[in-house]
């Protein structure tokens, strides 16, 4: 039996082309789903954006039929705007409330014998869906299986003969078919598993596991353990165009991704500037608008950011550590930006550290990644359990949906932080809290 699918305005937002996924089914939007984006579509950020092109693709669709009677979608099924109805709904919920409006809206097409889903990412509204009786699910197109996402690095036992062998020829077989290009190996002896060496898949040559290069020491930050010591050569290496980093508060993703991109974009000159950007979402109450130039707005959500820079600055100028900063600033060496001031741009040979990507969709990471012009790399860090977005969750953000989709690739790598780094507190608080 075919399924009508009643869209939330949220789900549109997170993919403006979700409606198209639902095979031959039935997918209503209803007319206050529709409503509720006309108040979006003058927004200057990524909800803006999503709501003009779901207008679009609605208007083209308009022009094939009648949407209050349905249009045939390429998929097989069918797509119908629906007006909203007199309450069927118990005396409880209110009409004047958008989600009692769209849940009123599959309780009337539940009462038509229809086989009605709800798809909505707002937890209380499958909640209240429940409730009532009808079946409520989750927007699942994109989302990742966690358990399986690829942590970029690996371990296997070998003979002790062959960590000799790799330490002296700088380089061993690989006779797995396993391994992702970039991928990191971790190689213990059997012996003796104090007895380790670390080695990375070449991507030229998959069929080779090679010795990292040197220790390196960008602004004078080294790496403290093996992720942050493999991040590195993922952050120095121009050939890896796309590095994703992901770890809890305190694991160092961005205070090395900094580190690096200093290196590569002040000292070696291979990129113009450094920009980074980040999400603005605020944890808990919002402080409204804030006066002053972009960067005196971003300053207060840039603060991490600002911290990390400032030990940077510290290791390499400890006397005028803020006047070397400010002097990067002004000649545009470092540029800070949030996610929507990336938009619309293209950026050619650019080191970009995109921080906080947790709370991106993965709509929005795509549009970020599209920004990068010739001769561009991308950073993105985040950690996957601390989302500050309300509709998104350690499945369904753009961090580890790139992590997921960009796996294999041979400009790509990936890196898993597990150690806390910054404090005893910090990695306390990480493990028991």
């Amino acid at each position: 039996m075919k399924k009508t699918y009643i869209l939330d305005t949220n789900v549109l937002i997170h993919d403006p082309l979700s409606f198209t996924k639902f095979d031959d089914n039935i997918v209503v939007i209803p007319i206050s789903v529709l409503q509720e984006l006309d108040t979006f579509k003058t927004a200057g950020d990524e909800r803006g954006k999503s709501a003009r092109v779901v207008s679009r693709r609605l208007d083209a669709y308009r022009a094939k039929g009648k949407l209050n009677v349905g249009v045939k979608l390429e998929s097989g099924g069918i797509l119908k705007i629906e007006l909203d109805h007199q309450q069927v709904l118990p005396p409880e919920f209110k009409l004047n409330e958008m989600d009692d409006r769209i849940l009123n809206t599959a309780f009337w097409f539940a009462k038509e014998k229809n086989n009605v889903v709800l798809v909505t990412k707002d937890i209380n509204l499958r909640l209240k869906s429940d409730a009532v009786g009808i079946k409520a699910e989750d927007y699942e197109a994109g989302k990742v299986k966690v358990d399986e996402l690829y942590p970029g690095l690996s371990s296997r036992e070998v003979s002790s003969s062959v960590i000799d062998k790799f330490y002296k020829d700088k380089s061993v077989k690989n006779d797995s078919e396993e391994l992702a290009p970039n991928e990191f190996v971790l190689l213990r002896a059997k012996e003796d598993p104090k007895k380790t060496a670390m080695g990375r898949c070449d991507p030229a040559d998959m069929s080779v596991i090679r010795a990292l290069n040197p220790e390196p020491a960008p602004w004078g930050i080294r790496p403290i353990n093996k992720e942050q010591r493999c991040a590195m050569e993922l952050l120095l290496d121009d050939n890896v165009k796309l590095v994703t980093l992901i770890g809890t508060a305190g694991t160092g993703k961005t205070l090395i991704s900094l580190a690096c991109g200093l290196q590569k974009a002040v000292d070696d000159n291979i990129y113009k500037r450094l920009v980074i950007c980040r999400s603005v979402v605020p944890v808990g109450r919002d402080i409204g608008f804030l006066p002053g130039t972009k960067e005196e707005k971003l300053s207060t959500w840039m603060g991490a950011i600002y911290d990390n820079l400032e030990i940077i600055m510290d290791k390499r100028h400890q006397d005028d550590s803020m006047q070397k900063f400010e002097y990067l600033l002004q000649n545009e060496k470092i540029e800070i930006a949030s996610v929507s001031h990336i938009r619309g741009r293209s950026l050619p040979k650019q080191f970009i550290l995109v921080d906080d990507a947790q709370n991106l969709s993965p709509h929005e990471i795509k549009t970020i990644l599209s920004r990068a012009g010739e001769g561009t790399k991308v950073v993105v860090t985040g950690d996957p359990y601390q989302i500050d977005n309300p509709y998104l969750d350690i499945a369904s953000n753009g961090l580890t949906y790139i992590v997921d989709r960009m796996r294999g690739q041979k400009l790509y790598g990936h890196l898993t932080f597990i150690k806390t780094e910054r404090s005893q507190l910090a990695s306390l608080v990480a493990e028991l809290l």
